[in-house]
């Protein structure tokens, strides 16, 4: 397993067309949710993947916080259908983690779907909101460093802002 943890700029094109690929595959078809999967987002992210034999299996991106959110924020998680079942997701959120930490990170949020709530707890993610969004319902979730459990629930249970 190769992994690689890189900017957006240092993204081959192949490795850019991998990402929007799988991203489109398991998010908008097999999820079948239609909506832009590019955001305008990628360009400021740090992008965490995982290659065997080629192939990507296992993707996310992070940014740092901005003026919208003062957390770290971790988006589009997901592992390729033919590789579940792998603990290639629990890798790939400890990669992440371990990154953010390593650039000064302290505070992490990420919207995670509800179904997968305690995947992200597994990871010291703490839910913060009440369930969001029609389709798929969401939970906007938060890690703390040396306070993993421990979260800010946000008014009326609405979703955060870092949600975007």
């Amino acid at each position: 397993m190769d992994w690689r943890i890189t900017t957006f700029t240092e993204l081959t094109r192949d490795e850019l067309y991998d990402v929007l690929s799988l991203r489109n595959q398991v998010f908008v078809v097999e999820q079948r949710c239609a909506y832009l999967d590019v955001d305008g987002r990628d360009k400021a992210s740090r992008h965490v993947m995982a290659h065997e034999d080629g192939r990507l299996l296992a993707y996310c991106r992070f940014l740092p916080p901005e003026e919208s959110c003062p957390d770290w924020t971790i988006w589009r998680v997901v592992v390729a259908p033919s590789a579940r079942g792998r603990g290639l997701g629990h890798d790939l959120m400890r990669r992440a983690i371990a990154a953010i930490q390593q650039a000064g990170g302290t505070s992490i949020h990420l919207s995670g779907q509800a179904h997968l709530r305690a995947f992200y707890e597994s990871h010291g993610f703490t839910v913060v909101s009440a369930p969001y969004g029609e389709r798929i319902p969401h939970l906007s979730m938060r890690w703390t460093e040396g306070d993993a459990g421990v979260g800010r629930f946000y008014a009326g249970g609405s979703q955060s802002p870092c949600d975007g």
